[in-house]
């Protein structure tokens, strides 16, 4: 599992011109699954992401946790962070998993963040999204789990 995690002051989620998904100060997290993925990572990188401390705490200090905060999350599924693009000019993305496998991973992962106590919206699956942010600090983590 691949994630790239953005603290932000809002984002949201369109799907053609309808609002998904909507959230002020938090997490948007972009979620890539390879075909070897389990439950085993998603239930490690939700315990990580629940209790990473990028939030600053009354000194400014990056001390605090989206749970700390009452913050929310967006997980939205992204393909693309399996892209290979080592050979031409086209990403291959052979090394993303299935919708058979990617759909209830991604489901999984956002459950757990709501089981954790932080208020999570999904994009929706294997559509064509806009997500729209606005990148707190800016602070951007690339966190992988094999």
């Amino acid at each position: 599992m691949r994630l790239v995690v953005q603290r932000v002051s809002e984002a949201s989620v369109n799907l053609a011109s309808q609002r998904v998904a909507q959230i002020g100060p938090g997490l948007l997290i972009l979620v890539g699954i390879g075909p070897q993925d389990s439950h085993e990572q998603a239930d490690y990188l939700a315990e990580k992401i629940a209790h990473l401390r990028i939030f600053e705490d009354e000194a400014g200090k990056m001390n605090r946790s989206v749970i700390d905060t009452n913050g929310e999350a967006i997980v939205v599924s992204q393909f693309t962070l399996y892209a290979d693009t080592r050979k031409g000019r086209r990403p291959s993305f052979i090394s993303a998993a299935g919708p058979e496998v990617a759909r209830p991973l991604v489901d999984h992962f956002a459950n757990l963040l709501r089981q954790k106590g932080i208020p999570t919206q999904t994009g929706v699956f294997g559509e064509d999204m806009q997500v729209a942010l606005v990148n707190d600090g800016p602070v951007t983590i690339w966190i992988e789990r094999d």
